[in-house]
């Protein structure tokens, strides 16, 4: 005999523990379903163990979306500050880092005892680890077998994810259901995630690795809809096979292949400018001179980059070389060949096309019942607890409706 829920929710990640708990305590029989062995994976290993678990700053802005105002409804009826009340009901310690992100004091295990706490405190039905084999409509609700039984429910809440870090069990679930009930997807790609180069154009940055500075980087333009053109102020880290480090995995969400990336190295200077006032008073070489701005084997690279030798003297160079020079620093354009893929990507873009959903409730328009919440829908935050913000409040919104 199946047994029967009001509502199955098949992912046990923030936001399906989020919606669980939220439908339990409105008086909702709920069953929780993953596949897991561990609990919540993401939540844990986030925030370097510590848990970014919201920003806030959250605004629609931090947002991308093939619909960007989508997103608009649920952030707006739960915001972090109403996150922030439920961290102080369970009494965890927090402290901000860095631009309004929220961090455990001790350990991301909070989060996820508080979550489970909440889902307690409702009377949630857990099954995992519980590999679902397959899911149908019928004329009494959902049918969903899986291989620790059969459940019959009303409605259904996707809340598996997407496809970033498969090792911790990521997997395309998500989207083959909205397959099978015939929903439209936008396309999925790695997002949050570092950018590779290879070629003859990257082989003099390759000995660079280790080398981070502070870098105001862009990509993309304004034209068309949606957010299109990213611009961030944040660290750059030259790694082995091309860059990584905040400003890189932040513009990674807006680069599109075979496009360039534009970063300024030295964000407060023009450099240019700098360097042909230099010519009347500094007695220098270029070498010397470049490298009290920029650590010095990056400033002997983009130096030969620019076609120049580091110890050419500044008074002997045309103003033509140095500005050559100065955007090389201030405006170095580059063009990723890649990137390293979903197995270190933090989150992934794209997902159910949310005009496939009501804004309200997260259910499918066209599948009454079925709702999708959190990574699996096409609405990705930019880095440092915007990611969790959304997964927080697209579970209120589905808890809330179910």
């Amino acid at each position: 005999m199946a047994k029967q829920f009001d509502v199955a929710v098949i992912g046990a990640g923030a936001a399906g523990m989020m919606c669980a708990a939220v439908a339990a305590q409105r008086g909702k029989r709920v069953v929780l379903i993953d596949h897991a062995e561990k609990l919540a994976e993401k939540i844990r290993i986030s925030g370097g163990g510590r848990c970014n678990f919201t920003n806030m700053n959250a605004t629609p802005q931090n947002f991308l979306s093939d619909n960007p105002h989508f997103c608009k409804s649920a952030l707006s009826r739960y915001t972090p500050q109403d996150f922030l009340t439920l961290v102080k009901k369970h009494r965890i310690g927090y402290h901000e880092k860095h631009r309004g992100q929220l961090f455990c004091n001790e350990s991301a295990e909070q989060i996820i005892q508080m979550l489970k706490a909440e889902c307690a405190s409702g009377d949630v039905t857990w099954r995992m680890p519980s590999k679902v084999e397959s899911l149908e409509k019928t004329a009494e609700g959902f049918f969903i077998l899986t291989d620790s039984g059969e459940i019959l429910a009303d409605s259904v809440v996707i809340a598996t994810g997407g496809l970033s870090i498969p090792k911790i069990g990521a997997t395309d679930f998500g989207y083959r259901i909205a397959a099978q009930f015939d929903l439209n997807m936008v396309e999925p790609r790695p997002g949050l995630v570092p950018l590779t180069f290879d070629g003859p154009s990257w082989e003099a940055f390759v000995p660079l690795a280790g080398i981070a500075l502070e870098v105001e980087v862009e990509t993309g333009s304004n034209k068309g809809k949606g957010n299109k053109r990213g611009h961030f102020r944040e660290d750059l880290l030259f790694t082995h096979r091309g860059l990584s480090g905040p400003a890189i995995l932040q513009i990674s969400s807006y680069w599109q292949p075979g496009t360039p990336i534009i970063v300024n190295l030295l964000p407060e200077m023009d450099v240019a400018q700098e360097l042909i006032d230099g010519k009347s008073t500094l007695k220098k070489q270029l070498g010397n001179v470049v490298s009290q701005w920029l650590p010095v084997r990056l400033a002997e690279v983009l130096i030969s980059v620019a076609g120049l030798t580091p110890d050419a003297r500044l008074a002997d160079l045309p103003d033509a070389k140095l500005r050559k020079l100065g955007d090389a620093i201030n405006r170095w354009a580059i063009v990723p060949t890649g990137s390293e893929g979903y197995r270190k990507a933090e989150v992934t873009l794209g997902g159910i096309d949310t005009r496939e959903l009501s804004q309200q409730s997260m259910m499918a328009n066209k599948v009454p019942g079925l709702y999708f919440i959190g990574e699996a829908v096409d609405v990705t935050g930019w880095l440092g607890g915007y990611n969790f913000q959304w997964a927080w409040a697209s579970g209120v919104a589905a808890g809330q409706a179910v």
